[in-house]
């Protein structure tokens, strides 16, 4: 396992784990992020992660995307 964050750009992973706080946790279930979903990093613009996760683009903080192991 590693976090989302040492992806590469256009790679398709498997969310594994979705660790940090619970409202955190929370959070990101809402949009998506839960584990067995497939999700690929479009790109990384000033620190802040793009992917693309059940056909939608969501953008979201490098520290969140730390919290995301695939």
């Amino acid at each position: 396992m590693m976090p989302l964050t040492m992806a590469r750009v256009g790679e398709e992973n498997s969310i594994k784990k979705v660790g940090g706080k619970e409202e955190t946790r929370r959070f990101l279930a809402n949009i998506g992020f839960v584990p067995g979903t497939h999700v690929t990093i479009i790109t990384e613009i000033s620190g802040n992660v793009i992917v693309n996760i059940k056909e939608s683009r969501v953008a979201i903080s490098r520290e969140m995307a730390a919290k995301i192991m695939i």
